[in-house]
């Protein structure tokens, strides 16, 4: 084990989560490896040393949240994950008029708020100054930074999609249950609707009472219960190029595995999860968004987004009937010019993936018009 991979032992997205929550984890999940026993001992330490913290926002806060109207009407920003949310999320962020979660709440969730002075400092410097960046793309990271409440989640509750990562071997089952809500008990439901709205309701209230903008690709197969929650919601559907997709996910399944991961699985069951689970959040996404009233939705295309940033921002605003475009524009401006030398992961596109990605994922040509490759062209083409 070399000094990166040691360090990576150290480093889990539920570190600073609720205590309960881990052991609930582990008791559901027993068929861990002995390789990542001094990363569970390390989340065991941190979640355990941070319950009293918890406990403190729960007395003193618990009230003012509960209390907390969440606006009638959040815009969630979905689509499978590296079609290009994270971009549009920051991108978007910058009209004042919405408000965001940010980083520290889904890392802390249960001392967010309490936490706010001195405890966020000492995160921010750490996450700042030792992860300037983002494991999976160069998109820098920062503590007051927008982020997907998917994090918040997966401190607070079993029922959360990045539960597969620390627990790949369950990975089909835990996607279905989490993020298609499929084979799920009227109590875990329950249990994923009240965490959800505590977060939402902490967000409110650190905000000031704005119109949420979120980003969660799982929510992209929540679709149903989500309108359930809220009815008047919008939604920003992002798809992307299958082949890029296919390979920037890869990578994701990689980087984040490293740090998450108590149990090993063979690369080959990344690729049939990725492979399994595009089709699966898709049909759902295809069935779902049918009832998402006219005017409440509109489809991105990545590449489109990244040819035309402001073209496709002004189009959204129209499509969802948002106001005050012209009076954010500047702002959409100065962000685009400061992430101008931003440069994407590069990929090659082999003759393999070219194969699978037309076999597993006809779906995406055929419902999003995007060209199929010969596998047999000389690669040059690609």
């Amino acid at each position: 084990m070399n000094r990166e991979e040691f360090a990576a032992l150290f480093e889990h997205p539920v570190a600073m989560g609720s205590f309960r929550n881990w052991l609930r984890l582990l008791t559901r999940h027993k068929d861990l490896d002995s390789h990542y026993l001094l990363r569970i001992l390390f989340v065991t330490l941190t979640t355990l040393l941070t319950s009293p913290v918890r406990l403190f926002e729960q007395l003193h806060y618990g009230n003012a949240v509960r209390r907390t109207q969440i606006p009638p009407a959040p815009i969630f920003i979905i689509g499978h994950w590296r079609t290009g949310t994270t971009h549009l999320h920051l991108l978007l962020s910058k009209d004042s008029q919405f408000g965001s979660i940010p980083m520290f709440q889904t890392l802390a969730p249960g001392f967010f708020l309490i936490g706010r002075g001195f405890m966020k400092k000492i995160v921010g410097y750490w996450l700042e100054k030792g992860h300037p960046t983002r494991f999976i793309d160069n998109i820098p990271l920062r503590i007051d930074a927008p982020q997907e409440e998917e994090f918040a989640l997966a401190n607070m509750t079993p029922i959360c999609f990045l539960h597969i990562f620390s627990f790949p071997r369950q990975a089909a089952e835990i996607f279905a249950q989490t993020t298609l809500f499929q084979n799920i008990s009227p109590e875990a439901l329950n249990e994923w609707t009240a965490c959800y709205l505590e977060i939402l309701r902490k967000a409110t209230l650190h905000t000031g009472g704005k119109q949420l903008l979120l980003k969660n690709c799982a929510d992209t197969g929540r679709i149903r219960v989500l309108l359930e929650l809220f009815p008047d919601a919008r939604f920003i559907h992002m798809v992307r190029n299958p082949y890029d997709l296919f390979l920037s996910t890869r990578r994701l399944w990689k980087v984040v595995l490293s740090k998450s991961q108590l149990q090993t699985i063979e690369p080959a069951e990344v690729d049939r999860f990725i492979l399994q689970f595009y089709p699966a959040l898709m049909q759902q996404y295809l069935a779902d968004s049918a009832l998402i009233p006219p005017g409440r939705l509109v489809e991105v295309r990545f590449e489109d987004l990244e040819a035309a940033p402001l073209a496709e921002v002004r189009r959204i605003y129209q499509a969802l009937n948002l106001p005050n475009f012209a009076a954010a524009e500047p702002a959409f401006q100065s962000y685009l010019a400061s992430v101008s030398d931003y440069r994407k992961n590069q990929y090659h596109i082999t003759a393999d993936v070219i194969e699978l990605v037309n076999r597993e994922w006809s779906l995406a040509f055929d419902i999003w018009g995007y060209t199929r490759l010969d596998p047999t062209a000389a690669p040059q083409q690609y």
